[in-house]
C-alpha cells in the first residue's frame, strides 16, 4: 500500500482556510486492461508545501505525474488541481491549464535545442498570456533574474542551449519551470545525473526559487537522502 508522511506541518493562521494547491481522493489508472491498475493515496498539498514522491521502478511514480500534469486522465477517483477537476476539461483545455499553472522539470531537460538559454527560459511567458503577466518587471528581466540566482553567466544566456553543460542545462529546465510564477512545479528525476554536491546544491537552489514565488513543488525521486527537505513525502510501492 502506498504511504503518505509528513516532516512538518506548514504553520499559518489557523483561521484562514488554505488554498489547495492539490487534492487527490481514490485515484487510479490502467495502462493495460490485463494488468492490476496503479493506485495512489488520498493527497492534499496547500500552496507553497512541497511534496517528494518515491518508489521503485513501476510503482507509478512518472504515471502520477502524467496524472497530475493532465496528459492522462484517471480511471477512477478524482484529481483536483487549484480548484479545477482535471477530467472536466477538453485535452485542448488541459494543455492550456498546464501551460497557465505548471511548470515542469523532465528527467532529460526537454530544451528546444535550436533556442538560446534565455529563450529556452522565458518560452512559458510566450505560451501563455497569464504566465508573461506574472513574469516581473518583464518576462526578460525575469529570466535573466532566475538564471542569475540559478549560477548561469551571463556570458552563456545568448549560447544555444545544446552548449551548456549537463548541469548548467538542468539549471536552465529549473529556470523555465519558474518563470511566470506557476503555482505548481512537477519535477520528474532532475537530479538523477549529478554528483551528490550538486544535487544538494541544486535542491537547495529549486525550493529557495520555489518558496520566493510561493509554488508548489511534487519532485520525483528514487533518492531517498533528499525526502529530508521536503514538507511531506510518499512512498509507493511496485505493484505484484
Amino acid at each position: 500500500m502506498p504511504d503518505m508522511t509528513s516532516k512538518t506541518d506548514v504553520q499559518g493562521d489557523s483561521s484562514t482556510p488554505r488554498q489547495q494547491a492539490l487534492h487527490i481522493s481514490n485515484l487510479a489508472f490502467r495502462w493495460d486492461q490485463t494488468q492490476p491498475p496503479l493506485s495512489y493515496p488520498d493527497i492534499t498539498l496547500n500552496a507553497g508545501e512541497h511534496l517528494f514522491l518515491r518508489g521503485p521502478s513501476g510503482s507509478g511514480k512518472s504515471t502520477l505525474l502524467s496524472l497530475l500534469g493532465g496528459l492522462i486522465v484517471p480511471d477512477a477517483g478524482t484529481l483536483t488541481l487549484l480548484g479545477t477537476e482535471l477530467a472536466g476539461l477538453t485535452s485542448g483545455q488541459r494543455d492550456r491549464f498546464r501551460a497557465d499553472h505548471m511548470g515542469v522539470i523532465f528527467q532529460q531537460f526537454n530544451l528546444v535545442p535550436y533556442l538560446t538559454t534565455l529563450d529556452n527560459v522565458m518560452l512559458p511567458c510566450r505560451l501563455s498570456r497569464k504566465r508573461r503577466a506574472q513574469a516581473l518587471p518583464t518576462p526578460a528581466k525575469e529570466a535573466e533574474s532566475l538564471l542569475t540566482e540559478l549560477g548561469i553567466p551571463e556570458s552563456h544566456w545568448h549560447r544555444r542551449v545544446t552548449g551548456l553543460s549537463v548541469g548548467q542545462q538542468q539549471r536552465v529546465a529549473a529556470a523555465r519551470a519558474l518563470t511566470g510564477a506557476p503555482e505548481l512545479i512537477l519535477a520528474d528525476e532532475p537530479t538523477s545525473a549529478l554528483d551528490s554536491d550538486n544535487r544538494d546544491r541544486f535542491i537547495e537552489l529549486l525550493l529557495g526559487l520555489a518558496a520566493e514565488k510561493r509554488s508548489s513543488v511534487v519532485f520525483v525521486s528514487h533518492d531517498q537522502g533528499l525526502a529530508k527537505r521536503f514538507d511531506h513525502q510518499i512512498a509507493l510501492e511496485t505493484i505484484q
